[in-house]
């Protein structure tokens, strides 16, 4: 059996050729550019290449209900063409397979609930900060979903006292967990790329607290089991140990949650998580399909 995975994303679509395990055995990226450009060269890629099923994990908005009339559409992005775009309806139309369709985040949480950080547990959430701030969560093997895939990266938080920045969200300014911790405010706060700050720097420290109270939200609204990051931003590896501090501080033992250093995570699969995921759940689509 041959599997399909795209990680379809703002600069470049990662296409894969794998097997039901989730083991890739080939990929190739292609530019984003327009939707007729970009998709005609993934598709050329898996004619050239069959594949069973194929698992998509998109940038969005999308919309993943599938009662929807505008289901397996990019919605309202910025992204210039592709406002409206009929992802899942040109990929049947082109190949004739299934195909599962979700958010690029989704995508990477189901791979760390079956295969990385969150194997063994029932209730998973999954957050990625980088140039964006996502999140999905992943029940029984299941997401969480009701008209549409949760936007929990626009939560609304409270600002750090002596944090003075206007924020990097063009809906929520520096209200919303990514106008004030996604990689672009990280930057745009300190002048130069994250990469190039010292792990003492201030900014880390709003960062965590920003991380900390999203999770201190979460773990009162979900009640996960595991609570895993991912995302460029997390490359920090000090940034967890900080959030847990913070997390701690802030729930103040108003309810229990597993051993904190056991709770809040890095991701194990890094960036084979997203490739990884998709193509689990194109499995899962093929099988759902029979």
């Amino acid at each position: 059996m041959k599997i399909g995975a795209i990680e379809a994303g703002g600069t470049k679509f990662v296409c894969a050729i794998g097997d039901e395990k989730g083991n890739v055995e080939q990929q190739v990226r292609i530019p984003t550019t327009e939707p007729g450009e970009t998709m005609e060269s993934v598709t050329d890629f898996f004619l050239a290449n069959e594949v069973d099923a194929i698992g998509v994990g998109s940038f969005g908005p999308i919309d993943v209900n599938k009662n929807s009339k505008t289901y397996g559409y990019i919605t309202s992005t910025p992204k210039p063409g592709w406002k409206d775009y009929n992802m899942v309806g040109f990929l049947k139309q082109k190949l004739n397979i299934p195909v599962s369709f979700t958010t690029d985040v989704n995508v990477a949480g189901y791979a760390e609930a079956m295969q990385g950080a969150g194997v063994g547990k029932s209730n998973v959430l999954y957050w990625t900060i980088g140039t964006g701030v996502g999140a999905g969560y992943i029940q029984n093997g299941e997401f969480l979903q009701g008209i549409s895939h949760p936007e929990m990266g626009h939560i609304l938080l409270r600002q750090v006292k002596g944090d003075n920045y206007k924020g990097k969200c063009p809906y929520h300014a520096n209200q919303c967990f990514e106008g004030l911790a996604a990689g672009p405010a990280i930057e745009e706060r300190a002048g130069k790329k994250a990469i190039e700050l010292a792990s003492d720097d201030p900014i880390w420290d709003y960062v965590a607290d920003y991380a900390a109270q999203a999770c201190v939200n979460a773990t009162l609204f979900l009640r996960p089991d595991i609570i895993i990051f991912g995302g460029g931003v997390i490359h920090q590896e000090h940034l967890i140990k900080k959030i847990r501090v913070k997390f701690e501080k802030y729930l103040n033992g108003y309810v229990t949650t597993p051993d904190i250093d056991k709770y809040i995570v890095r991701i194990a699969l890094d960036d084979d998580a997203g490739i990884k995921g998709a193509l689990l759940l194109a499995v899962k689509e093929l099988a759902e399909s029979k």
